[in-house]
């Protein structure tokens, strides 16, 4: 089992008789000396789909719940229902769009990588790719002659996304975006 500081975005844990998926960590560092620092876990419920906060000492051993994970790729949208297929054995995941609303952000038919997350043989998240590649639908006209080390603009693409740029890019660019922090990494 491990420690709280061990812990990661995306795991299952199990507390007080619940489990629990992470959706957010937040680490503070108490003043004064010898504090241990905390760990304010916001989780989802997966029995009743409620949030759940959670909070440990660093050194505070968690119970994990074993969670496997399938390679999928995205299928199509039945009205609020996104359904994504097994890569293997063409299983079929449902997720409602409430559920993945920060993942669809990233989400566009040609993702490679995509993850669902299975506990107890239930589909209880998504899991994006490190990084993704998105074509820029709009943004400011790019500056002839902007270095890399210049101003940044905001830049919109079909997912709803928002990041931003460099100056120099221009819409109708494709470029690569970091999903754990929502930036701009270089163009594709």
């Amino acid at each position: 089992m491990p420690k709280a500081s061990e812990l990661k975005k995306g795991f299952a844990i199990e507390s007080n008789g619940k489990i629990l998926l992470i959706k957010d960590i937040e680490v503070t560092t108490p003043g004064g000396r010898g504090g241990a620092k905390i760990y304010k876990l916001r989780c989802v419920d997966l029995n009743t789909g409620a949030r759940a906060d959670e909070r440990y000492k660093s050194d505070d051993v968690v119970e994990t719940v074993d969670m496997f994970k399938r390679q999928v790729a995205f299928s199509y949208v039945d009205g609020n229902e996104y359904i994504f297929m097994d890569n293997e054995d063409y299983t079929q995941f449902t997720f409602k769009k409430e559920e993945i609303e920060e993942e669809l952000l990233f989400i566009t038919e040609e993702i490679k990588g995509l993850q669902v997350v299975l506990v107890n043989g239930t589909a209880v998240a998504l899991e994006l790719p490190a990084t993704v590649e998105l074509v820029i639908e709009e943004t400011d006209p790019s500056i002839k002659g902007a270095s890399a080390a210049s101003r940044t603009k905001p830049a919109r693409f079909a997912t709803g996304l928002t990041v931003q740029v460099p100056e120099y890019i221009a819409n109708g660019d494709r470029l690569i975006i970091n999903t754990a922090e929502r930036k701009y990494m270089s163009r594709a």
